[in-house]
């Protein structure tokens, strides 16, 4: 099979993001995020914030109140942790771990030697309670796939968790308790370690930017939150006439 080249890998990464990622968030966020069935409305909450974002209780403040942290949030961080997961095992950059609790894993470019890899976003996306379950889970896993003779020959150290962006100095005091058993590779030493260029990571981000600058957004927010204000308009769900 022929190797890629860096150039090859970043394009074939950078058009993953534009299709799968960023113009599938832009889709949802002026079609499935502008239909109010798809929303838990809490009452009380949705009425201040509108109060807050339109100094009123108004079909618009409460779209604005619904829609801004769905489609700046919730939606976007969501398809993100999928997405990059099924990008790494499209794209053949890595393979779908059978290993219960590992997302990936892959031929360590730096050591040769296989890695299996939980992927995490960034340096502050794992909580304080969810530290000693990870490292539980990590050596159930080891233990288990050591009664097994293919993987006789496994380390802890072959057991990662992978941070797609930051730096080592800001990996949160969770992520370092961890990477005292198992180690934590973040930004551009994970990307070196599962694509083999060292500096692919900032030739990724730079071309991601250049992507990001060249897409069309204009009045997506507003033609987003108007058509939801529609439905909330004419929805018995609310009451706007002054009391």
């Amino acid at each position: 099979m022929k190797v890629k080249t860096q150039e090859e890998t970043t394009k074939e990464i950078v058009e993953y993001f534009k299709t799968y990622i960023f113009e599938n968030h832009i889709s949802a966020s002026l079609n499935r995020n502008c239909k109010l069935k798809n929303y838990n409305i809490n009452p009380i909450v949705v009425k201040y914030l509108s109060k807050i974002l339109e100094n009123a209780y108004t079909p618009i403040g409460v779209a604005k109140a619904l829609y801004y942290p769905r489609v700046l949030g919730t939606s976007i961080n969501t398809s993100f942790g999928t997405r990059i997961q099924n990008m790494f095992v499209d794209l053949k950059i890595a393979e779908g771990s059978l290993i219960n609790g590992m997302d990936i894993e892959f031929l360590d470019k730096i050591d040769n030697r296989r890695k299996w890899c939980q992927l995490k976003s960034g340096p502050n996306t794992i909580n304080s309670e969810d530290v000693k379950p990870l490292i539980k889970k990590f050596t159930n896993t080891i233990n288990l796939a050591r009664t097994n003779k293919a993987f006789k020959n496994i380390n802890n150290t072959d057991f990662i968790v992978g941070v797609l962006y930051g730096e080592l100095d800001e990996l949160s005091m969770h992520y370092k308790v961890i990477d005292k058993s198992h180690p934590v590779i973040i930004g551009k030493e994970f990307w070196h370690r599962i694509t083999g260029f060292p500096n692919f990571y900032d030739g990724l981000v730079e071309n991601l930017q250049i992507l990001i600058e060249n897409i069309d957004t204009q009045n997506l927010i507003n033609k987003g939150v108007e058509k939801l204000a529609k439905e909330i308009e004419n929805s018995q769900l609310f009451n706007f006439k002054e009391p």
